[in-house]
């Protein structure tokens, strides 16, 4: 089996590299990235890929001849790369529009024209705006951000190919948790990094907003358990724990008792967004479930010093 992974050298495509090289029956992997967030992490480190599995490009979605031309003989593509933000920040709407939203067309358009066996589309929850009510693959989208647009927008390209093999298109959760290729933007991780080494963390808001959030581990397991599940073709909220700021911060004092907290304009209630968790994904993670303080624990141990 040979993968294609869009992004391949970011946060989770850093791990799910690792654990897809691990599977006898996968002969090959192509990371087809383009550094735009200068992370060169997967190349480096102690812990090796097996050389012969993987395969670097240096490519832009955007570069029709080249997505083609690496997506001869491909099994499955893994749709990871995008223009990210957090969940509720609007800004450099051009990009998201490039990136996300014609960059996925140019990938589906490339796909269409190839035999690919499966096909994974990463998402994001921004697709339903926020709102103080449960949301689920049933609910309508409401974005309302550039960001959450632009991921609309490309799984409305990406549903052209549901009827032509499995298809799927993964909404994920705010993500968490250590990889050497984590992104430091993401709240809970800004939150351990200041937390281990400033001892103060700086919280917008009253901090009573709610997001739904899944470790990075439990989004590696379910997309790598859904390379041989199967399920049909459709779309699927991939989210763990849905809880508020507040109970992060929490979290975070029992394990540094001395850090100090700032709120930022403590007086304004930021926009929650609740997603209920999948019960199709759910069966795909296979890795053991902690609590969030049993992860930041975990997390604890990673740092350097």
């Amino acid at each position: 089996m040979r993968i294609l992974i869009t992004g391949g050298a970011g946060y989770i495509g850093t791990e799910l590299t690792y654990e897809l090289a691990k599977l006898d029956n996968v002969e090959e992997i192509v990371i087809y990235d383009n550094f735009s967030r200068a992370n060169y992490n997967l190349f480096i480190g102690k812990d090796k890929l097996p050389t012969k599995k993987i395969r670097f490009v240096d490519g832009e979605l955007l570069d029709s001849r080249k997505l083609r031309k690496n997506l001869e003989n491909i099994d499955v593509v893994y749709h990871l790369a995008a223009r990210v933000i957090t969940p509720f920040a609007d800004q450099n709407p051009h990009l998201f529009e490039q990136i996300n939203h014609w960059g996925t067309a140019e990938l589906v358009y490339a796909v269409e024209k190839r035999e690919i066996k499966k096909f994974i589309y990463m998402s994001s929850v921004s697709v339903y705006g926020s709102g103080n009510e449960e949301v689920d693959v049933d609910s309508p989208v409401n974005p309302k951000t550039f960001y959450g647009i632009s991921k609309m927008r490309g799984e409305e390209h990406v549903k052209r190919l549901f009827q032509k093999q499995p298809t799927f298109i993964i909404r994920c959760g705010n993500v968490y948790g250590y990889s050497k290729s984590m992104r430091f933007d993401a709240v809970i991780n800004r939150f351990m990094f200041d937390a281990n080494f400033k001892n103060k963390i700086t919280v917008n808001g009253n901090g009573n907003q709610y997001r739904s959030f899944i470790h990075i581990k439990k989004v590696t397991s379910a997309l790598t358990n859904i390379l041989h599940s199967d399920i049909k073709s459709n779309k699927f909220d991939l989210v763990d724990k849905t809880i508020n700021v507040n109970d992060i911060v929490e979290v975070l004092h029992e394990i540094y008792p001395d850090l100090e907290m700032l709120f930022v304009n403590q007086h304004l209630s930021l926009k929650n967004l609740k997603v209920k968790s999948n019960p199709t994904m759910n069966q795909l993670i296979t890795v053991d479930n902690f609590s969030l303080k049993e992860e930041l624990q975990e997390f604890k141990k990673e740092f350097s010093f």
